[in-house]
């Protein structure tokens, strides 16, 4: 499916705001109700729309802290790659997990309330993943920039 300027509008407003109204997301597009409708519904169809979800602040729900967590796994065969990736799955705490190409295996980030919270996350949870032979943690000192938008 090819997008236009007005399907890319959509998206950037959706990602501002999940909760727009139908009929607020048609006046700000310049399109009628049902015609907006039936776009945001191809989007979703076509995968362009991945999920509707809510974001919270973390320091309000307790989690103000974020590590980035280099993990190197000690054999790199298919099957350590999939029982570590299935473990990680399952660590509330683990908001993103990447596999990697370079030094380490992957780039898990980590939120926490406070450095004893981080202290039993890394030796209780991290190093007892399946395959788990280095932890590298970096300790971020404050928020710069965070969106969840994505460039369309």
């Amino acid at each position: 499916m090819e997008i236009d300027a007005r399907d890319r509008m959509i998206l950037r407003l959706l990602q501002q705001d999940g909760r727009i109204s139908n009929a607020d997301l048609a006046e700000k597009v310049n399109l009628s109700a049902s015609a907006c409708l039936r776009r945001v519904r191809l989007l979703e169809e076509a995968g362009f729309i991945d999920r509707y979800a809510m974001l919270l602040n973390p320091k309000r729900i307790g989690k103000p802290g974020n590590a980035f967590v280099n993990i190197s796994i000690a054999r790199q065969t298919r099957q350590a790659l999939e029982d570590f990736e299935r473990e990680i799955q399952s660590v509330p705490e683990v908001v993103e997990c990447y596999l990697l190409a370079g030094q380490s295996d992957y780039l898990v980030h980590v939120v926490y309330s406070n450095t004893s919270d981080y202290e039993r996350i890394h030796s209780e949870v991290l190093t007892q993943l399946p395959g788990v032979e280095r932890v590298q943690t970096v300790i971020t000192l404050r928020e710069v920039k965070r969106t969840t938008e994505l460039p369309v």
